[in-house]
């Protein structure tokens, strides 16, 4: 035994005399802790007694939006009523969709729509980018028949025909999109619609004549913007040099407004480098027409007379600029002439187109002949 008189279990100078006061004030809380679990006990099983007895109204009150929440649709049932623009964005996901669709109150539930482009991918996979009208409150499959037609986008149409002038071209979009003439105007000299080089800052000759489908909130400067590319993608894929796309397309715009038909494009070509190559002026008339405003082909000795850089009756070479917007054709045609030695054409019959080309001053007069013939059949024209 050790010399500190300890009993077993005792920490080692501890008095045994003085453990056992603390030992009873151990004992004493152990029992009263147990006497208060066993009280909580009471009260739980008294509570779960008298839910189960008289209080299950109360507590199906507690927890009813709980299980509503669980149990409730997550989609309308019906067709849907009213309208409302819902704008599927360039790539946008499916969830993106759907929480569109939802926003909006299309459907009722994002999920909902997931759940029925799941369960139909093919035509989940057909939805395209633009803006669709759909119902409020409508079903998700409903929804997805909508979006799944690229047919029911709300678009607006605009056609710009080969050699139409950019000043009537802009009258065409601002009516045909419902935009503002003089936005395009300022849009147009703004810098920031794309223009290439080559356009020196002037619309005219660079505005693609072409098709064009718009959403309904497309802006004057994309609407330009996009026509603009449109011309910049063709000079790429007919594989025109950057430092002559300007002469091409000025070219090309005089063989828009010469050429009766498409058929005769290759040969107005032609004669339009035969002339420059022998330092001949090109004579053309719808140079002279765009130089003081005119509208047709038929020009005056005092219109010929213009000092405009555009009248290529008094100065020799092509005009300073495109006199109008030339399309795919005519600028192959200016690339790819049609081969012959023709100095000379005339178009004898407008209504037609029927051109006639010839080598010499003494048969282009004979056929000019059957031009001022249609004429006189023909007077204002």
């Amino acid at each position: 035994m050790s010399d500190t008189g300890s009993w077993p279990g005792a920490f080692p100078g501890d008095d045994f005399g003085q453990q056992q006061p603390r030992r009873r004030r151990q004992d004493r809380q152990r029992q009263n802790r147990r006497k208060r679990r066993s009280r909580r006990t009471t009260v739980v099983v008294v509570i779960s007694l008298l839910v189960t007895a008289g209080g299950t109204y109360g507590a199906y009150l507690a927890v009813a939006p709980v299980i509503e929440g669980l149990t409730a649709p997550k989609d309308y049932a019906g067709p849907g009523s009213g309208s409302v623009e819902v704008v599927v964005p360039e790539g946008a996901s499916g969830r993106v969709i759907a929480r569109a669709l939802a926003d909006a109150g299309v459907t009722k539930t994002p999920a909902a729509f997931v759940d029925a482009l799941n369960a139909d991918t093919a035509r989940g996979n057909r939805i395209q980018p633009g803006t669709y009208e759909l119902k409020k409150e409508m079903s998700a499959v409903g929804a997805l028949d909508v979006l799944a037609e690229p047919d029911n986008r709300i678009t607006r149409i605009v056609t710009i025909p080969e050699g139409t002038r950019t000043d009537k071209a802009l009258t065409a979009i601002a009516e045909q999109l419902d935009l503002k003439r003089k936005d395009l105007v300022k849009a147009s000299e703004s810098g920031e619609i794309g223009l290439p080089k080559a356009a020196r800052g002037k619309l005219e000759g660079f505005l693609f004549p072409a098709t064009y489908e718009f959403g309904p909130d497309v802006s004057a400067t994309e609407a330009l913007s996009r026509m603009v590319e449109r011309g910049k993608d063709a000079y790429q894929e007919l594989g025109i040099p950057a430092g002559k796309v300007r002469a091409t397309v000025i070219k090309a715009s005089v063989i828009e407004a010469e050429a009766g038909n498409q058929e005769y494009m290759g040969m107005v070509s032609r004669v339009i480098d035969n002339r420059l190559e022998i330092d001949m002026k090109l004579q053309m008339d719808s140079t002279v027409s765009y130089a003081t405003g005119g509208t047709t082909l038929s020009t005056s000795d005092t219109d010929r007379a213009s000092t405009s850089r555009y009248n290529t009756y008094r100065y020799t070479g092509l005009p300073q600029g495109p006199i109008n917007n030339p399309g795919q054709a005519s600028l192959e045609a200016a690339l790819e002439p049609t081969p012959g030695e023709w100095l000379y054409f005339v178009t004898t019959d407008p209504d037609t187109g029927e051109t006639k080309f010839s080598e010499t001053l003494e048969q282009h007069e004979i056929y000019s002949e059957e031009w001022h013939a249609w004429r006189e059949r023909n007077p204002g024209n």
